[in-house]
């Protein structure tokens, strides 16, 4: 059984959607879910759920990255986690951190990548006058929102989309894929998973 860790900074509906899939014959489990952020409303939300959490507030070490990246890694090491999932991980990793963890952590991200890497993603594919949008989940490398891609859903772009509306659109869709694709991920397949939203 493949143990898992789930980043998040806020709210952790990804990670929700993922721990409740991992039940049954799943080949993972959640074993703790952390944030930078000891506010974050999914800490509780985890907690309630029976896992155990955790919190790194990246702000008292300013702009040291790597400080704050150390004592992370030091808080997740007790539980040994073989996976890691960012789910709403609003810290950009650096290669110190990722390189020790390649083709074990996962990423999601609202857009259909290569398109749209960083921030804004929906207000952009709207401003390109895009047809579909969606999200993609990929393995985690140094460069931001990169790597082998591992799933992607798409939706088509309606008329008078907002960015707002077609995030939420789009966040229903993560809510379908990034559970698909960690099953997968964690029995050892890496074919990508693609599915079609409305």
């Amino acid at each position: 059984m493949k143990k898992v860790a789930i980043l998040i900074s806020g709210g952790g509906s990804n990670m929700i959607k993922l721990v409740e899939s991992m039940t049954g014959d799943h080949p993972a489990r959640a074993v703790v879910v952390a944030s930078n952020d000891p506010q974050a409303g999914g800490l509780q939300k985890a907690a309630a759920m029976g896992i155990a959490t955790l919190a790194v507030d990246h702000r008292p070490f300013g702009k040291d990255r790597a400080a704050f990246e150390d004592a992370l890694q030091q808080a997740l090491a007790p539980y040994q986690p073989d996976i890691i999932c960012l789910a709403g991980f609003m810290r950009v990793l650096t290669a110190g951190f990722v390189q020790p963890w390649a083709g074990r952590m996962l990423n999601i991200h609202p857009s259909l990548l290569p398109k749209y890497k960083g921030l804004h993603t929906h207000a952009r594919a709207l401003e390109a006058g895009d047809s579909e949008a969606g999200c993609t989940v990929h393995e985690v490398t140094p460069a931001l929102d990169d790597g082998p891609i591992l799933g992607q859903a798409r939706v088509p772009v309606l008329p008078g989309d907002t960015p707002d509306a077609l995030a939420a659109r789009v966040l229903v869709q993560e809510h379908r894929l990034y559970p698909a694709v960690l099953r997968r991920f964690a029995s050892g397949d890496r074919t990508p998973v693609l599915l079609q939203g409305d």
